[in-house]
């Protein structure tokens, strides 16, 4: 990708197993607010808060089929189809088809609000993957998509550990042959899943030659158990990770407040408990909880960039001011020493920070 002086410093740069060079800003965006996740906004705000993030020196943006079914996916095409190509990455995701729905029966009611009738189909095999991969690029109006990523195929998704299995199995032997032909022929430039749980990503990263995985809320201030066995994993095998939902579906962000949510349901005593904990450590060091829970998963050497959600300009603005504060060592050495952050997570920050 060509040099852009104007992009968020400290990114990482990611080889693929095709040779492609992805050139990944430290912060990403997630787009999941833009298809009207928990309300309604309009494309005027959608754009706006787009624009902020490209202005704040965001280049990665990742959307999927799921968000909105289909709206994010066309209202982040419709700006990122304006910048220079080889500006920015974007990333998508595969295992889902969409199929017209009445209105009262479509998938999402009480979720995602004001968006297209629609029911899900999940197709995991070679030709379903083929099929969302080609309606994806009509929404986005793309001639290549950066990072192709399978779909939640995991228990949170499917409901079980079988359901899952069969999901990963499906994907196994037909899905992953699909990408990697999409990845040798130049229209994708990295594959892999994106997903809720490391585990599931470990089974693929041992079963297939994939190079990116997508992980919501699995490694984050509040949680490191993927550094068992997964991180090392992909660490060994060269793979890479983008952090999804590094606030814990908002804890993190709003501290252990009543009513803060952790992993999409209210959090139990057990997690405000820690999370005030933690905050008291960051607030020894003037450093706010969300500075601390946006910056410290970059630590690790296999992540390439962490996606928070943004639904308005001034949300990403924060994110972008959040990123840039200097966050000193001491911080993580106190978080580990009362046994608030595993004595194994990397607490080295690589990064340059941003002036001003």
């Amino acid at each position: 990708m060509s040099n852009d002086t104007s992009r968020m410093p400290g990114g990482r740069r990611f080889t693929s197993r095709s040779g492609r060079e992805l050139d990944f800003t430290p912060l990403g965006f997630g787009s999941a607010p833009l298809g009207n996740l928990y309300k309604a906004i309009s494309n005027a705000q959608a754009r706006d808060t787009v624009a902020q993030a490209w202005e704040q020196g965001v280049r990665y943006y990742d959307t999927a089929p799921l968000y909105g079914y289909g709206l994010a996916e066309t209202r982040v095409g419709s700006f990122v189809r304006e910048q220079p190509r080889d500006s920015y990455l974007l990333s998508t995701k595969v295992g889902r088809l969409l199929r017209r729905a009445d209105p009262d029966k479509r998938d999402g009611i009480g979720k995602f609000f004001d968006v297209p009738s629609r029911e899900v189909i999940y197709d995991y095999s070679y030709d379903g993957v083929m099929r969302c991969f080609e309606v994806s690029f009509e929404r986005l109006g793309l001639d290549r998509i950066d990072i192709s990523l399978c779909h939640d195929i995991d228990i949170f998704t499917h409901g079980s550990a079988e359901a899952s299995a069969q999901r990963t199995k499906e994907f196994l032997d037909g899905g992953v042959r699909a990408l990697s032909d999409l990845r040798s022929q130049g229209v994708v430039g990295a594959i892999g899943i994106g997903v809720n749980e490391w585990q599931v990503s470990e089974v693929v990263a041992r079963n297939a030659d994939v190079d990116l995985f997508l992980l919501a809320g699995r490694y984050t201030l509040l949680e490191q158990e993927a550094l068992d066995s997964f991180m090392p994993l992909i660490e060994s095998k060269k793979m890479g990770v983008i952090i999804g939902g590094p606030f814990n579906s908002g804890i993190l962000a709003t501290g252990p407040k009543p009513g803060a949510y952790f992993n999409y349901e209210p959090a139990p005593q057990a997690v405000l408990d820690r999370v005030a904990a933690i905050e008291r450590v960051c607030q020894a060091h003037m450093v706010p909880l969300r500075d601390a829970a946006l910056q410290f998963p970059l630590m690790h050497p296999s992540v390439v960039s962490v996606i928070p959600g943004g639904v308005t300009p001034d949300e990403v603005r924060g994110n972008a001011d959040s990123m840039r504060t200097v966050i000193p060592a001491q911080l993580w050495a106190d978080l580990k020493s009362e046994g608030l952050l595993r004595a194994d997570a990397p607490i080295v920050d690589h990064r340059s920070h941003a002036k001003g």
